[in-house]
């Protein structure tokens, strides 16, 4: 492993600035087919849970490739890894361009395959912040990162909205083909590691991919007896893990309070969020009558405020802690929350103000908590712990969108008697459990990271 006081600034600036680059189109990927899924639908003929596919199976993928990447990358150099991880990208993308003559089957795999070489990216750029940089740097390299997916988040709808309606959407996936240039160019800038001396547990990994996979399926489609068989997987992976000579997920990786406590601080913190991503834009369809393209620049503003906040969120860890940079944007969210549930059904301009503090607390909360798991690490667990790490962020993703979902639905039936007409009370009931759900994650992250807080002690863990 690289010593990060031996590394070259020069070599820090560059790879940053092509982590951001790649972070920013595989970020773009996911959220631009949001506002296509309509269109597809349509094309197809497919009912809502069909369609859904398109996004939740991407997720579920994506999700399990960050973890088995960050877990590869204990063993194999980071240049294989991520060459690898774009190559199937691209592939993804030149795949799903002709798809569209051809049948929805072909889309999925094509959104399959783009995931499966997407994972590679969020999972590989927190390890390059892991391995290339000091901790007293890192909080700014996860800041940038931070960034980066944010105004991304909130660019993708608005960029899939033009492309979609002036052309096809199939002409989304050519935008990932801009990633070929920072192919060459990791492949020039990063060194030629050697292989490490370890195996890689394929039924671990296949165990952990089916359990979380059953219980996504599960919260999409509804199907009450995949909950036990997902949590019968999960079971099944954890003995598995405890008697495996080389298991994919080390035990003892969990018996580390402050990365346990970490992880579900990731879970419960950043679900509403996701939920909120999905939450908006249904309610700026259902009570303001926007288009997709009004809706992305009511979302914009926030978005942009992001990309600025979480450069400023990343230079406060290195200077505050990263306790402290995760507990103020915590306070955000929880005050974002309650604001939406206020203004829901209001100005659409007070909206979007509301909005960019939410975006901002999120901005914080990545960079900062990111960095903060980071520390609890030991170098050798560092690869599988942010694998871990990713795979929980992004379940969270598909969990808060899927239970949001769920929850309007239910409010819609009880609260309005089954009229299927949205209403602004609904979506305030929603940010008012993702309120709670804060409160929550704020009361995890405190009872763990209480006597941990300060920039010395980051650099002492890392």
């Amino acid at each position: 492993m690289s010593n990060p006081s031996q590394i070259q600034p020069h070599f820090q600036r560059r790879i940053v600035a092509l982590m951001v680059f790649t972070v920013f189109f595989s970020v773009l990927n996911g959220t631009m087919f949001n506002v296509a899924v309509p269109d597809i639908q349509q094309q197809y003929g497919l009912s809502p849970t069909q369609v859904s596919w398109v996004v939740t199976g991407f997720i579920i993928v994506f999700a399990l490739a960050a973890v088995s990447y960050g877990k590869l990358a204990d063993i194999y150099a980071l240049r294989r890894l991520i060459t690898i991880g774009l190559l199937l990208f691209n592939a993804g993308a030149i795949l799903g361009f002709f798809s569209s003559w051809s049948s929805y089957p072909v889309v999925v795999a094509a959104r399959l395959l783009q995931a499966s070489g997407g994972g590679a990216i969020p999972a590989l750029s927190m390890l390059v912040a892991t391995r290339f940089f000091g901790p007293e740097l890192r909080g700014r390299v996860l800041g940038a990162m931070a960034s980066t997916v944010a105004f991304a988040a909130g660019i993708g709808p608005i960029i899939g909205g033009l492309i979609a309606g002036r052309w096809h959407w199939r002409y989304l996936f050519l935008l990932s083909l801009a990633t070929l240039v920072a192919l060459l160019l990791f492949r020039r800038l990063l060194p030629a590691e050697p292989r490490r001396d370890k195996s890689f547990d394929l039924a671990g990994a296949l165990l952990l991919a089916a359990g979380v996979a059953v219980l996504l399926v599960f919260i999409t489609d509804g199907h009450v007896w995949l909950l036990p068989l997902g949590l019968l997987l999960l079971a099944w992976f954890w003995r598995h893990i405890l008697h495996a000579p080389s298991p994919f997920a080390p035990p003892r990786l969990f018996a580390n309070h402050l990365y346990r406590h970490g992880l579900l601080t990731v879970f419960l913190a950043l679900g509403p969020v996701f939920g909120m991503f999905f939450a908006v834009p249904l309610m700026l369809r259902a009570l303001y009558d926007l288009s997709t393209l009004h809706i992305g620049l009511v979302i914009f503003p926030g978005a942009l405020s992001a990309a600025a906040f979480g450069f400023l969120g990343g230079r406060l860890a290195d200077r505050r802690g990263s306790v402290f940079v995760v507990r103020l944007g915590l306070a955000l969210l929880l005050l974002s929350f309650l604001a939406l549930a206020a203004v829901a059904g209001a100005d659409a301009r007070l909206l979007s103000l509301v909005l960019i503090v939410c975006y901002t607390g999120f901005a914080f909360i990545q960079s900062a908590l990111a960095k903060a798991v980071s520390t609890t690490l030991a170098p050798e667990h560092s690869g599988v712990g942010m694998g871990l790490y990713n795979l929980v962020f992004f379940t969270a993703g598909a969990f808060g969108a899927a239970l949001t979902g769920r929850l309007i639905e239910v409010l819609i039936h009880f609260v309005s008697r089954g009229t299927l007409e949205a209403a602004p009370i609904h979506f305030s009931g929603v940010f008012l459990v993702s309120a709670l759900t804060t409160v929550a994650a704020g009361g995890v992250f405190h009872g763990a990271f209480r006597h941990q807080g300060g920039p010395d002690r980051d650099r002492s863990l890392g």
